[in-house]
């Protein structure tokens, strides 16, 4: 999980969308990888077989790792009213990321396929969703390809970004809920 966190810290945080730093100081990169490593340990390690899974895309002759992405069983809000208690416990799709060195080469293409073949082939469910932050148009416009849509808008969501200071700051940010109903054939 060490290695999947610092690789997401550089493919997913450094010129993340809607702003933030385009390099990271050495202060950014440890507060942001051990925070990293937190997430996935909690998202991903310990969960019964079914609830979570981190895919890793990796080069098979130097076990380098180009993408991934996660998926757990979580509550998702049935609306964009999250101080509701109307929850569906489904399929979660995050922590999508690729290097950038090996982008628009299909990788998040094929991650997004793979954990849709474990939520519906190894767990059983018809749905899979997840969250995007709206202002991540390349994000978006890949699902929408990818069949999945919008259901809801969070306008109160709040997103870190690395600043030019060398600091991580909490920002505003709008996040879109999408579904796709997989295929049951």
């Amino acid at each position: 999980l060490l290695e999947a966190s610092n690789f997401f810290v550089d493919a997913f945080w450094v010129g993340k969308p809607g702003g933030g730093a385009t390099e990271l100081s050495d202060r950014q990169r440890r507060s942001l990888s051990t925070t990293q490593f937190g997430e996935f340990r909690s998202r991903y390690a310990g969960r019964a077989p079914g609830q979570a899974d981190l895919v890793i895309c990796q080069l098979p002759d130097t076990g380098e790792i180009t993408g991934c992405a996660g998926i757990e069983v979580s509550p998702i809000p049935y609306n964009n009213d999250l101080q509701s208690s109307k929850t569906y416990n489904g399929p979660l799709m995050s922590n999508l990321a690729v290097s950038k060195q090996f982008r628009r080469k299909g990788i998040a293409e094929k991650l997004v396929k793979e954990v849709e073949r474990i939520v519906r082939i190894e767990w059983g469910y018809n749905d899979c969703y997840l969250y995007v932050e709206e202002r991540n148009k390349a994000g978006v416009k890949l699902y929408q390809k990818l069949g999945y849509k919008k259901l809801w808008i969070d306008k109160d969501a709040i997103t870190l970004l690395p600043s030019p200071n060398g600091k991580l700051e909490n920002s505003s940010t709008n996040i879109v809920c999408m579904r796709k109903r997989l295929n049951l054939g």
